[in-house]
């Protein structure tokens, strides 16, 4: 999940000063920390669960018949839906005749098999592991138009960093939407983590003294909230560049990762946010949320044919657990083999 460069340090977190939101209040035990599934059955298990949506599109094709044009055909409409795009769908089905062509397979189990191949051969490129302490600190920055889910997996990713020994420190950035700064302040009393915030302060200037206090407190990550915006709200996506531009100026290279949150539900709506946010600050990785509710999960084929920026994570679940690293073959399973579960 994480790759690190450097030895995590087993010092207690510093205790917040008066500039910053409290952490755990007097009174108020953490979250016990979730138990991790073993791998690959529970995760798995959660992810095809998860994906039912569109696996049954997918997998219930290959139930009996013959090897001909019309599945093929079944095969593309039920990518469409999926929201894989026309690009992916056409690659995967050029692809995968070609492959039966090569092995001869003659039944649907086998095509299915071929085609759990393919998608995972698409999907390959995606994997990434994300590098914590190769800059000290680690600074990411959080995009995303709002209600993708931004704010929660904040929350979700600043959990998994604890699990992994690091000392976090997060920064509400979005001071445009009313209630943000509380939203962000509720994850970082869950969390006890320390939350660097400005009342009605420029994005920026919060960047600009998270990054300082992370740097002074000996903080592994710094997290920076960013306000959600439509790609069409060009004023709003400039100051996205501003404040990439003031943490560049806080702290040589950063931020070192520009995290981009996409609801899977917005299907090939979010390949255009995608576009448009890397087009603007130059994308680093993706948290894909959302997949649980969605019979959209193709949209995954769609960002690996068309704008391969990796993903990091992907969300099928509520709970913190349910935001998982992202593995292709296990996603192409999930979608092809039903009674994998």
């Amino acid at each position: 999940m994480f790759r690190f460069f450097k030895r995590k340090s087993s010092a207690p977190d510093p205790q917040p000063d008066l500039e910053s939101v409290a952490a755990t209040p007097a009174g108020v035990v953490p979250d016990a920390a979730p138990a991790q599934p073993d791998a690959p059955t529970g995760w798995f298990a959660r992810l095809r669960h998860g994906l039912r949506k569109t696996g049954a599109g997918i997998s219930g094709l290959f139930g009996g018949g013959s090897v001909d044009e019309t599945l093929f055909e079944e095969l593309e409409s039920a990518l469409i839906m999926a929201d894989a795009g026309m690009p992916a769908t056409r690659h995967v089905l050029d692809t995968l005749r070609r492959a039966v062509r090569a092995s001869g397979a003659q039944t649907p189990q086998e095509v299915k098999s071929l085609l759990r191949d393919v998608l995972a051969t698409l999907l390959a490129p995606l994997e990434k592991t994300l590098d914590i302490g190769r800059s000290t600190p680690t600074v990411i920055m959080m995009v995303g138009v709002n209600g993708a889910g931004k704010t929660t997996g904040i929350g979700k990713l600043t959990r998994h960093l604890q699990h992994a020994g690091c000392q976090v420190l997060l920064a509400a950035g979005d001071t445009f939407r009313a209630a943000a700064r509380e939203q962000l302040a509720a994850w970082g009393e869950r969390n006890a983590v320390q939350v660097i915030s400005q009342q009605g302060g420029d994005p920026a200037a919060v960047a600009f003294d998270a990054v300082s206090a992370g740097r002074a407190r000996g903080a592994d990550v710094v997290i920076i909230d960013t306000a959600g915006r439509l790609p069409t709200q060009l004023h709003l996506m400039e100051e996205l560049r501003k404040v990439k531009r003031v943490l560049g100026k806080a702290m040589e290279g950063a931020p070192h990762e520009a995290l981009l949150v996409i609801d899977a539900t917005n299907g090939q709506n979010a390949l255009a946010q995608l576009r448009a946010f890397d087009d603007a600050i130059g994308l680093t990785g993706i948290i894909l949320t959302k997949l649980d509710g969605s019979a959209k999960g193709g949209v995954i084929a769609a960002i690996a044919r068309e704008r391969p920026v990796p993903i990091y994570f992907i969300g099928v679940g509520e709970s913190l657990e349910d935001l998982q690293t992202f593995d292709a073959r296990a996603f192409a399973r999930a979608l092809v083999d039903e009674e994998a579960v």
